[in-house]
């Protein structure tokens, strides 16, 4: 029977390899008697069991698509509350199949979502909603993934509150982004004027630059504080962000680490739409991964310097459970974003794309 019907499996294969601008292909007969035909990134499987002559001599055909899902990721928090998910993917472990792609600057991984050269991102908050707004609704956001981390750093011992800042000049990065639109937020919510605010690109050269000495006052996250902190031991803490954040938002936290949402797992709807299974597959995976990073410190440390994340394993390990990743999905996602960007809109409406986004915004399983 299966030499009968070979070829409509293959017609099939072909229809879909052309779909997907070529592929080879080959068929095999499993353990089991059942017919595989594979290629690049599908399998067209039938099963003729004796249950399918019984059932009307029906054949149970199945093409599953079997391409990547790509994903990029932030060298940050977000990446590491991913390592384990990467780690498996690499041992051939996972349920599901990924490339990953590690950027060290958000405009990096937001214009790979953009442009379509990834399926799933991970972005600073607040650029979700701008990206929902710019694509016309094509993003949705599938869960927020670390919750505040920003940081003060100091050479010296002259800031001692907010209103300390008041003729300085702080160094960030994440210009357009969280740090900068809640750094702000904080500063006016406090009444602190005049402040200077200068911008580097990426965390890793904020963190050299503020440990050289070149930069005196930064406004960094982790890991990325414990990182400069351990070039030049002078440099200390001076105001967690965060903590003032929450103050003024008025917003209750539960059990989150905070009310601050720094970033956010994004999708392509098109990609949503299509693939709702490998979706659903890598948020429980994507899940489990940040489950295992926070109680596998030690581990995840070592993967984390395995991934080039922070090359030096010992710092990572203090930095992990200072980095407030953190997952949370559904209503909750809903709320504790919706508060944040109505916080954002008011302070800045360009900091969120413009507007509000409206609820297809939020993804739910």
């Amino acid at each position: 029977m299966k030499n009968k019907i070979l070829f409509l499996i293959l017609a099939a294969f072909t229809a879909v390899s052309l779909a997907g601008c070529g592929s080879s292909s080959k068929s095999e007969n499993t353990n089991n008697n059942d017919l595989v035909v594979s290629g690049d990134g599908f399998e067209v499987s039938i099963t003729d069991s004796e249950d399918d002559a019984i059932n009307n001599g029906e054949i149970n055909i199945t093409v599953q698509n079997n391409e990547p899902v790509n994903v990029a990721l932030i060298k940050g928090p977000t990446a590491i509350g991913a390592v384990s998910l990467m780690k498996d993917s690499d041992d051939g472990k996972t349920e599901g199949n990924y490339k990953f792609i590690l950027e060290t600057a958000p405009d990096n991984v937001i214009s790979k979502i953009i442009s379509g050269e990834v399926d799933i991102a991970a972005v600073p908050s607040n650029s979700a909603a701008a990206i929902y707004n710019k694509t016309n609704g094509g993003v949705s956001v599938a869960a927020i993934n670390t919750f505040g981390n920003l940081y003060i750093l100091e050479n010296g011992n002259t800031i001692n509150s907010i209103e300390d800042l008041s003729q300085k000049t702080i160094t960030s990065t994440g210009q357009g982004a969280v740090p900068e639109y809640v750094l702000n937020y904080v500063l006016n919510e406090s009444k602190t004027q005049n402040v200077s605010i200068n911008f580097m690109q990426t965390h890793p050269e904020l963190a050299t630059a503020l440990a050289s000495g070149e930069v005196d006052i930064a406004l960094l996250p982790e890991p990325f504080v414990d990182v400069a902190m351990a070039k030049n031991p002078n440099l200390r803490v001076a105001i967690d962000i965060a903590q003032f954040y929450d103050n003024y938002s008025g917003i209750d936290k539960g059990d989150k680490p905070n009310t601050l949402p720094m970033g956010c797992i994004i999708v392509k709807n098109d990609f949503a739409q299509n693939n709702k299974e490998k979706l659903d597959l890598f948020i429980k995976e994507y899940k489990k991964s940040i489950d295992f990073v926070n109680n596998n410190t030690e581990q995840s440390a070592q993967y984390t310097s395995e991934y080039g994340i922070i090359e030096n394993k010992e710092i990572a390990q203090k930095a992990i459970p200072k980095c407030s990743i953190y997952y949370v999905d559904g209503d909750d996602m809903k709320t504790t974003l919706e508060s944040f960007f109505k916080i954002m809109y008011a302070a800045n409406p360009k900091s969120i794309g413009g507007k509000m986004p409206e609820n297809d915004f939020y993804y739910n399983s």
